[in-house]
């Protein structure tokens, strides 16, 4: 299956997804800085793989003040950690992965800088290929949900394109495929950015899925007229109450999978939880420039200064979700006591 991102010896070879679907471009960098900027810019995307970036970029970052002193490397690591930090503001496993950085070194920090870089390259490469196990497992648990025959809604990108694996939402399907099921998708166009259409139609269409795309207004109208079994989706940041945080308009896909009594399932790893929230409420929504909304790639689509608010996540009420896949099973409400039951088996 097609990879979206891969780590070389001294360097990360990734694709820029604000090219796709016209453009297949691979950057290759060794410059934390220029991984900061693209996950800024969505070139990466997607919350497991921003944390999986985060992290080769920590290292990288590390690697080019090898030869400072050990008290001007130290100043360095964290002003790294910090510049990585401050690119997204809601993606959970971003964080996650600094953090986790960040305490290889703390327990490594006495000893010299070449067994510092060592430790560090070994859990950017850990954090890595946990992600690729847990993909495989989150889609394994999820697709014991699907139906021999299902016809499975979705919205935005949370696929080969979003991790380091096969994909949270969309690897439910992958595996729903293996298995040897019949999946149809109706894929969410995913306004503003598209990253439905550019993306996950994309993606589904080069691995073998019968996949048609829908503008997001259509969601309602073919449910109405549709048979379909499930929604699937992934998740930027879940609570401890199962709130969760994904891309703009999936509260509205969930409210209208209410209406047509449609189960509403999310998919994300443990890594995504923030376990300091206690609900959505809680969560910071990170909001995106104007031009998003009033250029349409380059094309001007509104009127000069129009006032935009453009949020880039919405939270969905725990309430409406059927489901929250997980590598360790599928989490049931009341989703704050299975929570808890999960942890307290950690």
């Amino acid at each position: 299956m097609y990879r979206a991102f891969e780590c070389k010896d001294k360097s990360v070879v990734y694709i820029d997804q604000t090219k796709l679907p016209l453009e297949e471009i691979l950057i290759e960098t060794n410059d934390y800085r220029v991984i900061a900027e693209d996950i800024k810019r969505l070139a990466l995307r997607g919350a497991p793989l921003i944390g999986i970036s985060a992290a080769f970029g920590v290292y990288l970052g590390a690697f080019e003040y090898r030869n400072l002193s050990s008290n001007d490397f130290k100043n360095k690591f964290y002003e790294v950690c910090n510049h990585l930090a401050s690119t997204r503001p809601t993606a959970q496993n971003l964080f996650y992965a600094v953090d986790k950085m960040k305490a290889v070194y703390e327990s490594a920090s006495s000893s010299s800088i070449e067994n510092i870089l060592d430790k560090l390259l070994m859990e950017a490469k850990n954090i890595f290929d946990d992600d690729i196990r847990t993909c495989d497992l989150i889609g394994q648990y999820g697709s014991e949900l699907v139906p021999d025959e299902a016809t499975i809604i979705t919205h935005c990108n949370a696929g080969l394109l979003a991790v380091g694996g096969i994909g949270t939402a969309l690897g439910v399907i992958y595996k729903a495929k293996e298995a040897g099921k019949i999946i149809k998708v109706f894929a969410d166009e995913t306004r503003p950015l598209l990253q439905g259409a550019r993306l996950t139609a994309w993606e589904l269409m080069k691995n073998g899925i019968d996949v048609t795309l829908i503008p997001d207004n259509t969601a309602a109208f073919t449910m109405q007229r549709s048979k379909i079994d499930l929604a699937v989706v992934g998740a930027d940041r879940i609570t401890c109450n199962g709130d969760a945080a994904n891309k703009i308009g999936t509260y509205n896909l969930a409210i209208i999978c209410k209406q047509h009594n449609i189960p509403f399932y999310v998919a994300a790893p443990l890594s995504t939880f923030d376990f300091s929230l206690k609900t959505g409420n809680e969560i910071p929504i990170e909001e995106r420039s104007a031009e998003e909304v009033t250029e349409f790639f380059g094309r001007r689509t509104a009127p000069p200064g129009v006032k935009v608010f453009s949020p880039a996540f919405d939270v969905t009420p725990n309430e409406l979700i059927s489901g929250i896949i997980t590598e360790k099973g599928i989490l049931r409400k009341p989703f704050d006591k299975s929570i808890e039951l999960l942890l307290s088996k950690q």
